[in-house]
């Protein structure tokens, strides 16, 4: 058996308090648009009682960012056994003044943002949805050469990270070109 052909991403979806809430700050600090939204009192796939909303978002290039609102289950929360940091959705954006124009639109709607941060071959803002959920709004600065770089060291970086679980300096210029900048 051949594993399948992946076309792309149909959707990803997360949990919501509240999906007008949620559709309603999509709108306005991502700029994205409200495309469907389904309910069902029973689960699909499970057949179990379990009513919710599925809204959906177009996230931009044919991704679609979907969301549920399930008022019959305990509160949602958030991981605790893994850093607020390491969770989270991460859009692209064109250019540094599109990302600039995004920080100072989230920061006019009261959002703490941090950020740009310097990664070497992008720079990102970060902040908190009304769920909790941490985004991300990146711009590629990298330039073809350091990706194929990045390409060619990745199977070795990932082989010595499996063995040592110590973070492997194949890449090491990434993160001194960022601090070099700071």
């Amino acid at each position: 058996m051949a594993a399948p052909k992946i076309d792309g991403i149909h959707h990803v979806a997360y949990r919501c308090k509240d999906a007008k809430e949620t559709v309603d700050f999509y709108q306005r600090v991502m700029g994205m648009d409200f495309q469907l939204a389904f309910a069902e009192n029973e689960v699909p796939s499970t057949g179990e009682h379990d009513p919710y909303m599925h809204i959906f978002l177009d996230a931009g290039g044919g991704n679609v960012l979907a969301f549920f609102e399930l008022p019959e289950q305990p509160d949602m929360d958030r991981d605790q056994n893994t850093p607020a940091w390491v969770q989270h959705i991460a859009f692209k954006v064109d250019t540094l003044d599109d990302l600039m124009a995004a920080k100072a639109n989230a920061e006019a709607e009261g959002l703490e943002v941090l950020g740009p941060t310097h990664h070497g071959i992008f720079k990102s803002i970060y902040f908190f949805d009304p769920n909790g959920h941490r985004l991300e709004l990146a711009c590629d600065i990298g330039t073809e050469e350091e990706m194929a770089e990045l390409r060619r060291v990745a199977p070795a970086m990932l082989e010595e990270w499996s063995r040592t679980k110590k973070a492997p300096q194949h890449a090491a210029w990434l993160h001194e070109k960022a601090r070099d900048e700071h």
